[in-house]
């Protein structure tokens, strides 16, 4: 999996680091690049900045009543580590109150590179904006992900599929790819990642599909501690 490009290495040493990508930076991810006019936002707070509030410049800060609070969560692939909590700690409103409290995340098993869960919204709806958060002083803070939408009526439509299965081949359409980590520096704090589309709308689904890896291999505690997962309706 190929890094991103060194946008944030100057940005490691300020309390707050912001960066607006558009998806075509992440072209070499996919065969066909997503729609052009969706935006990755990335928002990362270091030192006093990182707060039990997860304030951003300009990631929106974690909401209890978004639509995504009702979702049923399954894991599709990999496992959760035991250390942490089940995916319920990516809906539950509830943040973790300092930067290394595990039980408050949602991380995969140490030693892993990868893993999918599948967010199920009970219906399709117009998505305006997904959020992600996460937390930790070293390398589980950064997220690396590939995120994956379905309203679950294409005939080719897999609901589950698995580590060796293309979701573009199975029924998902590919929405974007993020990767907040730093070039140089440590990868440390508090990340806000909000993704959005100029148009308004990310588009009408039902199932988002998150496809997660580790943020290194240089050892088996990389695993993103994700503290909250957001999916706003369009307003």
């Amino acid at each position: 999996m190929k890094r991103r490009a060194n946008h944030l290495g100057a940005a490691a040493t300020l309390g707050t680091a912001v960066l607006v990508l558009t998806i075509s930076a992440f072209a070499v991810m996919r065969a066909a690049p997503a729609d052009s006019e969706v935006k990755v936002t990335i928002d990362r707070n270091i030192g006093p900045q990182a707060t039990k509030e997860f304030k951003f410049a300009d990631v929106p800060s974690p909401m209890k009543d978004d639509a995504g609070a009702t979702a049923t969560l399954l894991m599709l692939d990999g496992e959760a580590d035991g250390n942490g909590g089940d995916l319920g700690a990516l809906t539950d409103g509830l943040l973790p109150k300092y930067e290394d409290d595990p039980s408050a995340n949602f991380f995969l098993t140490a030693g892993t590179t990868s893993g999918r869960f599948r967010m199920d919204l009970g219906s399709a709806i117009e998505i305006g904006a997904v959020n992600s958060y996460s937390w930790h002083p070293q390398s589980r803070g950064p997220q690396v992900y590939a995120l994956y939408g379905s309203d679950g009526i294409s005939a080719n439509f897999n609901p589950a599929p698995k580590g060796n299965v293309d979701p573009a081949a199975a029924g998902w359409k590919w929405i974007a790819t993020v990767d907040t980590r730093l070039q140089q520096g440590d990868n440390g704090g508090q990340y806000g990642v909000s993704i959005t589309n100029a148009k308004g709308t990310l588009g009408k689904y039902r199932y988002l599909l998150f496809v997660c890896y580790a943020t290194g291999v240089d050892d088996d505690w990389g695993n993103t501690f994700f503290s909250e997962i957001d999916v706003v309706g369009k307003k």
